[in-house]
């Protein structure tokens, strides 16, 4: 510790939003360099190296290639595939000297796709896994909680290639029993949920998500069956056509001061009461107004019908349509639909058809028949009995509102069953998806298969957060007092701490120390000989390392003592037994 580059702080950063944001800082694992860039210390880098290296001997274990692509990449090959547009703003974009466009690599798809296409031309190449642990650049608009979303991070990012389906889905049959090992190695709770492809394409997908109140990621999880999906993957089961042949004539009333759904609903249970119960929120059809901007600079206005007791939820809505950006219609955009009153909108003013033009997508609740009060399209009057598919159709369905708890399961409902659904919040650590032939196609990837014929190559894509790992490993390991690593991604074996001033005590803490070192077990030896017992011990607890040992007082009487920093676990053990005894706990 006297010479280890390290300097630890009691007081938590001013920015620091997470536990282990606050912690990794305090503990001189790594330090802020600028907004979402960070700088890996000694210690933090002897964490992420671990994890690292658990990633690799998975990835290494189930057959796959390690390779390494440049991080600043050519224009050409995104153009092909059209994501130099689609990213937009996330992407850093330079130039050469000569006025060559050059991007730092937010992913590598195309890379690897030109690889193979330069090196393999036979089905008796494939399949083959290739992957890279490397850093990878995105623009954030607003990175957060450390190391957890940054513009500079690690991935490790691998692909399958295979020339039939069969062959595609064994190779991520593969690859997630491979994550499963990985993430039972990295010591912190996981659940593997359903989700969606985004802008990477492709059809079956999942995501391990770390169980945390700090994630950025809602899922969702049935308490019936094994259903688990990230809320941008839930697919909501649509009602049975209703019949609505005793359904009164849609009928406009006055509803004076009724722009919020609220004052809607008292407004109708005052002046239009119903004979079989109160008017609610679910009754109302609420129309959501939002801009499309697109990749290409184009703006596309878009409505959203949804039942009144439900909010829109932004990250399922930009899930859909990504990699466009949404963002809420402003006052310039509506003076420029006139059939839009605002607070009365109702589909009569909605649609491509219509007076605005404005594509209008449904909420799969709004089924053929149901029933609804919403907007007449003037200012203090709302349409009563309107019916969807009789009164109003729209120009097709999205999986925009929010999934709340006690929602039906879309599992169960399809098996008959009453599950309902759960949510809790995660953090994104993996994500395995089947490209298919997105890339391979852009990219004309192909082979001879056994006939002589060309045919497609089908690719697969299967991600995993590496830096982000320790700060995830961070927050499920850490208590009042410091961090609790796992051991295997642990800085040290053993933190090894000598106090008072007797130098008996310092030699016999060195040559423990050395004596540990020469059986394989890693040692940070607090070494400092005017730091105060009470120093050394907060920064051990601080730094989080599984075993400190603490050599003394005790030492009059010829013991050690050795601490469990999990548990708090302490053991007096014989100086000359020491070594044994840790070397056991250390090898399990």
């Amino acid at each position: 510790m006297s010479s280890l580059f390290v300097r630890t702080l009691r007081e938590d950063p001013v920015d620091a939003e997470v536990p282990s944001h606050r912690l990794l800082v305090r503990a001189g694992y790594i330090r802020r360099a600028a907004p979402g860039i960070y700088t890996w210390l000694p210690l933090g880098l002897r964490v992420f190296r671990k994890v690292e290296a658990i990633v690799r001997e998975e990835m290494d274990a189930m057959g796959a290639q390690e390779l390494q692509f440049p991080a600043l990449l050519p224009r050409e090959p995104y153009e092909a595939t059209n994501r130099w547009t689609e990213y937009g703003p996330n992407i850093f974009r330079l130039q050469d000297r000569k006025g060559g466009d050059y991007l730092l690599g937010p992913t590598h798809e195309e890379m690897f796709t030109l690889v193979v296409k330069d090196l393999y031309s036979s089905y008796k190449d494939l399949p083959v896994w290739l992957y890279q642990i490397q850093t990878k650049y995105r623009d954030e608009a607003r990175p957060r909680a450390g190391l957890m979303r940054g513009r500079e991070f690690v991935m490790k990012d691998s692909y399958s290639f295979d020339v039939t389906d069969a062959g595609l889905d064994a190779s991520y049959a593969a690859h997630r029993a491979a994550y499963v090992r990985t993430f039972d190695r990295l010591g912190f709770d996981y659940v593997v949920v359903r989700a969606t492809s985004g802008a990477m394409g492709g059809s079956r997908s999942e995501e391990f998500l770390a169980s945390s109140e700090v994630g950025e990621d809602t899922y969702v999880r049935c308490t019936t069956c094994d259903y688990a999906a990230n809320v941008e993957a839930v697919q909501v089961p649509a009602p049975a056509p209703v019949a609505h042949d005793d359904v009164p004539a849609a009928h406009a009333e006055k509803t004076p001061d009724t722009p919020t759904i609220a004052t809607l609903v008292d407004h109708l249970n005052e002046a239009y009461p119903r004979e079989d119960r109160p008017w609610h929120a679910g009754d109302t059809l609420k129309n959501v107004l939002v801009v499309l901007k697109h990749a290409d600079g184009t703006r596309e206005p878009l409505a959203i019908g949804l039942p009144g007791d439900r909010e829109v939820d932004q990250k399922r809505l930009e899930g859909m349509l990504e990699p466009t950006e949404v963002e809420p219609m402003d006052e310039a955009e509506f003076a420029r639909h006139p059939a839009l009153v605002k607070g009365y909108i109702g589909p009569g003013a909605l649609g491509s058809e219509q007076a605005s033009g404005i594509r209008y997508l449904l909420d799969p609740r709004v089924g053929e028949g149901t029933r609804w009060v919403t907007g007449a399209d003037t200012p203090g009057s709302h349409v009563i009995d309107l019916v969807a598919g009789r009164d109003f159709t729209g120009d097709g369905t999205i999986e925009a509102a929010q999934v709340r708890d006690g929602d039906a399961c879309p599992q169960c409902a399809t098996e008959g069953r009453d599950g309902v659904l759960e949510t809790a919040r995660g953090i994104e650590m993996g994500h395995i998806f089947q490209l298919g032939r997105k890339y391979a196609e852009a990219l004309d990837l192909k082979v001879l298969d056994e006939n002589g014929k060309l045919v497609t190559v089908t690719m697969g894509s299967y991600g995993i957060g590496v830096s982000r790992a320790v700060p995830v490993i961070a927050e499920d390991n850490h208590d009042e007092l410091g961090l609790v690593w796992p051991r295997e991604v642990a800085p040290a074996d053993v933190h090894l701490v000598a106090t008072g001033k007797d130098s008996a005590v310092f030699e016999a803490a060195a040559t423990l120390a050395d004596a540990l070192a020469a059986e394989g077990v890693e040692v940070i030896y607090d070494d400092r000989p005017k730091v105060s017992p009470g120093v050394k011990f907060k920064d051990a607890e601080l730094i989080g390392v599984p075993t400190i040992v603490t050599v003394g007082r005790g030492l009059v009487d010829g013991n050690v003592e050795v601490k469990d920093r999990r548990s708090g676990v302490r053991t007096e053990v014989p100086v000359g037994e020491a070594v044994a005894h840790l070397v056991g706990v250390v090898r399990g």
